[in-house]
């Protein structure tokens, strides 16, 4: 038994070794290697994974379609709570920023349209809202990092009476705390 633990030690210390010579460095020394844009792999891999300031996970560095964070908000059809399939990769890249970093508090606040009663819509935001929790929390995310909250149809974002605005409204919002 000894033997074998002995042996899964060795192995374990000769892969970290050789998996710390394997970098490169355009460099001599212990010179960092900078790039085109003047940050060193270590400077990038720091803003990678900084926590953001407050509204910038809204918007700035991380506009762009490419980037999941870059969309807040998550669609549902008419009187549903299940979240779209395409939506999904929207969830899941939230919910990696926030088990990454367990500081971040992040409110889902969920919207209908203005179809249904006031108590009936309350409660379908609210059922919108703890869909997208409880997938959060499938993925890792602590259930202290994620509020909820229904405007139900109080908050439009489109206040028009048609089926486009109705699409738009039908919606849960991530809002990071500030």
């Amino acid at each position: 038994m000894l033997k074998r633990a002995i042996s899964l030690m060795l192995m374990f210390l000769a892969l970290h070794v050789l998996s710390a010579c394997s970098s490169e460095s355009t460099k001599e020394g212990n010179a960092a290697v900078v790039d085109k844009t003047g940050l060193s792999d270590e400077e990038k891999n720091a803003k990678a994974h900084a926590v953001p300031a407050s509204g910038e996970l809204q918007g700035g560095a991380l506009e762009g379609a490419a980037n999941p964070l870059s969309r807040t908000v998550v669609y549902f059809d008419y009187d549903s709570s299940e979240v779209h399939a395409e939506d999904r990769p929207v969830i899941e890249a939230h919910a990696a920023k926030l088990a990454a970093n367990h500081n971040l508090i992040v409110t889902l606040e969920g919207h209908c349209d203005e179809r249904g009663s006031r108590e009936y819509n309350l409660a379908l935001g609210e059922r919108r809202a703890q869909a997208v929790k409880k997938q959060m929390m499938l993925l890792g995310v602590a259930a202290d990092q994620i509020r909820t909250v229904s405007y139900g149809e109080e908050r439009p974002a489109d206040p028009g009476h048609d089926e486009a605005a109705y699409s738009k409204n039908r919606r849960v919002e991530i809002v990071y705390a500030k």
